[in-house]
């Protein structure tokens, strides 16, 4: 035996100390591999519509009714699974309803627990009893172990299980088990979680999407361009500071700063409110604006944003010059503008600009921050590094996150893989080196990692500063465009200038021999392989499809956002992969909370099949089960290594 191996092996001794060890965990994982794998649930570009994405996770996306289907067939009306539903849902508002229309509640409370019971047992059975055993509420779970594990000692079941329901509802602790209950059948619903990008901007809870996630059981992310924005200024990047603040207000959600995350906005308000006094700054208004909202706030605001956007086209354009090899000279603008004729020159024509108020703009220097400007950002950059909620949460997206994730024979990212329109991939310059496809994502993510782990000055800020990079730049995996035209959107008029035009990416994917190439560039070959991301919402309402290239790649960007439904017909596409196959699931928009549970609706509007699978899908097929046939192989070798005498069984 050779001596790495054997060193291997007698470090395995330590954890399986004796051959009966070693022979129960063999027979531990084999029985595991032989389960039907857990479901996964895909989403994509949240971005920030907290209550229906809490929506959509407490209902799997239909894996919750499902399930019920399932359990109950015809021997329950759709009125009342859709009530069984809504309770597993929504557990404490539902019973708050029930105890004002029901007579008798604990007839109810039995009825519910016996209901919620054969759940909870269909729900656990492709799990381990270990696995379930700790999902477990603590405080019930003795007693709920006892109710969903089948019992073959006890002769009467029927009779046990109603003694212990009984005593439930006598002792008054109904609720508190359904409660239990009903969100243990939303964990084990859904195994892992998959979330593909852009948590950020637009909405205004994207710190409760945030929370929510810090407690999810299992999940992984990986990082949108609306993300990465906000991982640049939590790290203290000033453009990227400056560009959240610019995003928040333009969606209406200056609250999502001031009290959400604790920014302190006064002196940005303090600063645009003396410099743009007289400015009614009819261009900066808002794209999406709040629910409330009064004339004088509106004003302030449009002042607020103003300033921001000039700061921020400020520092994109001191970033340009730092960094020339970012191959973004194009977007210098401001030193472009004819400040006396109101022009500006882009690609040897000149347009006029629709606002020249531009107080603090020197035409000599364009690109260089007046003090009190440079004052207002590095009050704002500390602000975003010591919010400690906000460093949370960005530690959350560094732990569970990255640029892209292999799972379970599928690519996951959030944009795109960057491309030439020959189908080659596109080689991209990253601080003197050329970097193309799979390469591209890692030294990136190397580099957002140095922006907030690397002790060397001078490699810390070029990963903050290639953060900004990511967020904006042509060849940017997670943004795809060829530019960000946030400047002619302001001030110019003409809308060819606007048009931001997508990576060749997009349409040269739906050809099978490139989907192949990409998938093959991140190790995937086969059958029942895909690509699955977001980013570019699908437009269904013009009869677009997600399912591209005959199923291998799948968009699920479907329009979360509210802005985006007017384009997409829908609010939003989900994906589910459980044992049987993959599953695309719309949704209709999400009115309240209070709707939900009063009206017993859900927002699942489709359900459709894109691949099913020829036989159930194991354990032992995923990834994880590649995992435990590695372990096996190698507990038989320690097995045979006691046998032998070339390692010892330990005294336990």
């Amino acid at each position: 035996m050779k001596k790495a191996q054997l060193h291997y092996l007698e470090q395995l001794s330590e954890q399986y100390p004796t051959i009966s060890k070693a022979c129960s965990e063999i027979i531990n994982l084999q029985s595991i591999l032989n389960l039907p794998k857990g479901t996964e649930h895909f989403l994509s570009d949240i971005h920030g519509e907290y209550d229906a994405f809490s929506h959509v996770l407490k209902n799997g996306s239909g894996a919750v009714r499902k399930k019920i289907d399932d359990v109950f067939g015809d021997t329950l009306s759709d009125r009342d699974k859709s009530s069984l539903a809504t309770l597993i849902y929504y557990p404490k508002e539902k019973m708050e309803l029930m105890r004002h229309r029901e007579e008798d509640m604990d007839e109810w409370y039995r009825t519910t627990l016996y209901h919620l019971i054969e759940v909870c047992k269909t729900v656990s059975s492709k799990y381990t009893r270990s696995k379930v055993r700790k999902a477990l509420p603590a405080d019930y779970a003795y007693i709920i172990e006892e109710l969903i594990t089948e019992k073959p000692e006890v002769l009467n079941k029927e009779a046990y299980y109603e003694s212990i329901v009984n005593t439930i509802v006598e002792l008054g602790r109904s609720e508190a088990f359904i409660a239990a209950l009903s969100d243990l059948i939303q964990q084990l619903s859904v195994d892992h979680l998959h979330i593909l990008g852009d948590i950020y901007d637009r909405g205004s809870g994207p710190h409760l999407i945030m929370d929510r996630l810090c407690n999810y059981h299992s999940l992984d992310i990986q990082w949108g361009n609306h993300d990465i924005i906000w991982m640049g200024a939590a790290a203290g990047q000033m453009t990227c500071v400056a560009t959240v603040i610019r995003n928040s207000i333009r969606y209406g959600n200056i609250d999502l700063l001031e009290e959400g995350y604790g920014i302190n906005m006064l002196p940005l308000a303090t600063f645009a409110m003396r410099v743009y006094a007289d400015d009614p700054c009819e261009r900066f208004v808002y794209k999406v604006a709040p629910v409330k909202s009064d004339n004088e706030e509106t004003d302030m605001i449009r002042r607020m944003h103003k300033a921001i956007a000039i700061i921020r086209f400020k520092l994109e354009g001191q970033m340009i010059m730092k960094w020339p090899e970012y191959g973004m000279s194009d977007r210098l603008l401001l030193h472009h503008i004819d400040y006396e004729k109101g022009t500006i020159e882009i690609e040897g024509k000149t347009y006029r600009m629709l606002d020249m108020n531009l107080p603090t703009v020197d035409p000599k220097n364009p690109y260089e921050l007046t003090a009190e400007e440079q004052e207002v950002m590095n009050r704002l950059r500390s602000s975003f590094l010591h919010c400690e909620k906000l460093q949370r949460h960005i530690q959350l997206l560094l732990k569970k996150g990255g640029m892209y994730r292999v799972y379970n024979g599928n690519l996951l990212f959030h944009g795109c893989v960057p491309m030439n329109e020959d189908g080659t991939f596109a080689k991209v310059n990253i601080y003197g080196e050329e970097y193309s496809g799979k390469a591209l994502f890692d030294v990136l993510e190397t580099y957002v990692r140095k922006a907030f782990f690397e002790e060397n000055p001078l490699e810390k800020e070029k990963g903050a500063d290639l953060i900004w990079y990511i967020w904006t730049a042509k060849h940017s995996p997670l943004y795809g465009r060829d530019k960000m035209a946030t400047f002619e959107r302001y001030f110019l008029a003409e809308k060819e200038l606007h048009e931001e035009r997508k990576n060749c990416y997009y349409e040269l994917v739906e050809k099978p021999e490139v989907a192949d190439a990409i998938l093959a560039e991140f190790g995937l070959e086969g059958d029942n392989i895909h690509i699955i991301n977001g980013h570019v919402p699908v437009r269904r309402i013009k009869g677009e499809s997600p399912v591209k290239c005959g199923g291998k790649v799948i968009v699920i960007d479907g329009g979360f956002s509210k802005a985006y439904r007017g384009k997409t017909g829908i609010a939003g596409y989900t994906l589910i992969f459980n044992s049987y196959g993959l599953t695309l699931t719309a949704h209709e928009p999400f009115e309240s909370t209070e709707i939900a549970i009063r009206e017993e609706v859900d927002i699942v509007s489709k359900r459709e099949a894109v691949e099913v699978a020829d036989k159930r899908i194991l354990v032992g097929d995923t990834d994880v089960g590649k995992k435990m046939r590695r372990k096996i192989k190698m507990l038989k070798k320690l097995i045979t290594a006691y046998q032998s005498g070339e390692v010892a069984e330990r005294e336990i």
